[in-house]
C-alpha cells in the first residue's frame, strides 16, 4: 500500500555571520527581523545567514587550520567544503545587511555553532555559524543602505538586550555562547546540536 505522506524536506547546508563590535556601552551584535510571511521562522529576529549557493566557493575569507578541520568533521561526503561555507556567511552579510567582509592576510571568520533543524519544520538546515568583528568590514558598520529586503529593523544590539528579542529557540543558544566566547570562555570546541536522526543528540568538534 502506497503513502500519501509528503515527502521529508531535505536537509540544506547553510551558514550565518554574528557580527560584533565593542561600543560605549558593551558588547553588540548585529541582528533583524524575518518577515511575518517568510516561510521559516516568521517575525523571529535572526543573525543574517541562508543556504549554501554552488558559486560561494569563489573568493572565500581565508581561516586557521583549526576552524576549517572543525567544518569539515562529523560530516558526509556530500556536504560543502569550508571555503563553500565562508563564502555563503559572506555573501549571506553582503545580500541581507550590505556589509562587506573583504579577503584579508588575517582569518576574520570563527567557526563557533552548528546545528540542524529538527524534523517538523517546513524547511530544514545544516547551519554553520561563524563569529566575525566587525573591525574587519570594508566601509561603515552602520551603513545599511545596500541591504536586500529579507531582513528588516537591522540594528546594533548589547548582548544582553538581544535576549529580550523574540528569538528562535537555536538563536538564544548560540547567542548564550557567543556571549561566553566574546567574554573569554575557554574554548572546549564547537556546540553541535544534531538532529539529523531520530533523536536530537548533542556533541561537541574539538
Amino acid at each position: 500500500m502506497m503513502s500519501d505522506a509528503a515527502p521529508l524536506p531535505a536537509i540544506r547546508a547553510a551558514a550565518t555571520v554574528i557580527l560584533w563590535r565593542e561600543a560605549p556601552s558593551g558588547t553588540q551584535v548585529l541582528m533583524g527581523m524575518r518577515g511575518a510571511a517568510a516561510v521559516f521562522m516568521p517575525s523571529k529576529y535572526v543573525f543574517p545567514g541562508g543556504a549554501v549557493d554552488p558559486g560561494d566557493v569563489a573568493d572565500p575569507l581565508p581561516m586557521t587550520n583549526q576552524c576549517a578541520e572543525r567544518l569539515r568533521a562529523m560530516c558526509g561526503p556530500d556536504a560543502p567544503c569550508p571555503s563553500a561555507l565562508a563564502g555563503a556567511a559572506v555573501r549571506e552579510l553582503r545580500e541581507e545587511t550590505g556589509l562587506v567582509l573583504p579577503p584579508t592576510d588575517a582569518p576574520a571568520l570563527r567557526f563557533v555553532f552548528r546545528a540542524i533543524t529538527p524534523p517538523g519544520r517546513p524547511r530544514r538546515f545544516d547551519a554553520r555559524f561563524f563569529l566575525a568583528d566587525a573591525a574587519h568590514l570594508a566601509g561603515s558598520a552602520e551603513d545599511f543602505s545596500a541591504a536586500e529586503d529579507e531582513l528588516s529593523h537591522l540594528h546594533w544590539i548589547g548582548l544582553a538586550q538581544a535576549r529580550a528579542l523574540d528569538l528562535p529557540f537555536i538563536t538564544e543558544v548560540v547567542l548564550a555562547e557567543v556571549t561566553a566566547a566574546l567574554r573569554g570562555a575557554p574554548d572546549q570546541g564547537v556546540p553541535f546540536f544534531d538532529n539529523s536522526g531520530t533523536a536530537p543528540a548533542f556533541r561537541r568538534i574539538v
